[in-house]
């Protein structure tokens, strides 16, 4: 996401560490980026990773909005086999961001 975006709005940071192996992960990662895109509120996602740690963080217009994306049956489904197959932990924290600047050379 290149753009700074206009304040308020929420940010969904969900950092994590993988198990080895991809097992179909690189795969759902585009598919869940795909579906979030097209979700009613979703403004934008950022995402990095190293060998040790993951941090996306994905932007939204509303509380609902996160919650229906939470709630969303194919977003359920990966966040189980992240459960079971992808992920030794991952933390997500919802932030509302009150304040945005950005600098570019």
């Amino acid at each position: 996401m290149s753009e700074t975006l206009q304040p308020p709005y929420y940010a969904v940071i969900f950092t994590s560490q993988r198990t080895e192996g991809d097992k179909g992960y690189g795969k759902m990662a585009e598919t869940m980026e795909e579906l979030a895109s097209t979700q009613p509120g979703f403004l934008g996602i950022e995402s990095v990773r190293d060998t040790q740690l993951g941090i996306t963080v994905s932007y939204w217009n509303s509380l609902e909005a996160i919650e229906k994306w939470k709630n969303h049956a194919v977003h359920i489904i990966a966040q189980q086999r992240g459960k079971e197959e992808w992920y030794k932990n991952y933390k997500v924290r919802v932030c509302k961001v009150e304040r945005a600047y950005s600098f570019e050379k």
